[in-house]
């Protein structure tokens, strides 16, 4: 296959967010870098992150204008210096921080490229490598859930958070899903055992409630800002554990005094693309973990939704108004 000089792209020219995110049909192809493939892209993976990038609130971001989007799945049409293991023609999904997979192609490393599973689309392998590790290591080797436990997880209705929720129920826990009213039948029918209101001022008392007072052994928070809060509240004291991977709701202040006086739980922050880079036998179990899950049929071919490389930025906007649900796709 010839590799065409230029390509379609969607560019990030501010950090004035989706609104300017363009459609350009000049961006130059890459070329692969030693360790790195370049992949057609066939569909691409919008996540939270892309839009935290593109308000310039997201840690060691691009900076504008860049080429936008971290999680791409494609055919691999070139592989750089010292690649083994990834054949050009196999398809692939991966990630990388830089961006770059809202396009025709992108460079991604080639020790993150992960196969597609036989028999499946491209599209339907988004999340392999950014939402499902996600809440695997939330879950198990951070989370430490047990049978017979109680896991609290926000935004049950996102990507992260549907596959929590299949994961949790696998493991035995008892599941208390949060998300806003028009996605709670998306998440009941996934097999949590209580739904609760995600606009509610009053989940930590619900959450109480529904533990007869103990609280949850293991919150899943992505939300962020007063939700924080409440997720600290709802914890089981002492031995409780809340995992932070997002903060859709803003930035959110804990203090010392909070945790020894108030809050006494276990606060674990989760990044996967550090945990990949600072913690990777614990990430190689993950995946290990994943695959097995995969194979048990616990999590199974994805269904995005997809939408025209064009609309990037109409379902970034959809997402900062958390008007979506499940994984997102653009297809070039």
């Amino acid at each position: 296959m010839s590799i065409p000089a230029t390509m379609r792209a969607l560019q990030q020219t501010s950090f004035d967010g989706p609104q300017d995110l363009r459609l350009i049909s000049d961006a130059p192809v890459p070329s692969p870098g030693p360790g790195e493939v370049l992949i057609r892209v066939t569909a691409a993976g919008v996540n939270f992150l892309d839009l935290m990038q593109s308000r310039g609130t997201s840690a060691g971001g691009p900076q504008p204008p860049y080429l936008a989007g971290i999680e791409g799945a494609g055919e691999v049409i070139s592989v750089g210096e010292g690649v083994s293991g990834v054949e050009r023609g196999a398809h692939v999904i991966g990630a990388g921080i830089a961006g770059g997979a809202f396009a025709e192609y992108v460079v991604l490393p080639a020790a993150g490229a992960v196969p597609v599973p036989a028999g499946w689309a491209d599209e339907q392998a988004l999340g392999m490598v950014v939402s499902w590790p996600t809440a695997l290591a939330a879950l198990k080797p951070l989370g430490l859930i047990e049978a017979g436990q109680t896991v609290l997880i926000h935004a049950a209705a996102g990507g992260t958070g549907q596959a929590a929720v299949r994961m949790a129920k696998h493991y035995g826990a008892t599941v208390l899903a949060a998300a806003s009213p028009d996605k709670h039948e998306v998440v009941r029918a996934l097999g949590a055992d209580h739904v609760l209101d995600a606009r509610s001022a009053d989940i930590e008392a619900e959450v109480l409630r529904l533990t007869d007072g103990a609280g949850a052994d293991l919150v899943l928070e992505s939300v962020g800002g007063a939700t924080l809060e409440a997720s600290l509240a709802a914890a089981r004291r002492v031995t409780g554990r809340v995992v932070v991977y997002g903060l859709a709701g803003g930035e959110a202040a804990v203090t010392n005094w909070d945790l020894v006086y108030k809050h006494q739980v276990h606060l674990i922050g989760l990044n996967i693309g550090i945990l990949i880079q600072s913690a990777p036998q614990i990430f190689g179990e993950v995946m290990t973990e994943m695959f097995q899950l995969l194979a048990a049929g616990v999590v199974g071919p994805g269904q995005p939704t997809v939408h025209p490389l064009a609309e990037g930025p109409k379902v970034l906007a959809e997402i900062e108004a958390r008007a979506t649900v499940g994984k997102l796709a653009l297809v070039p």
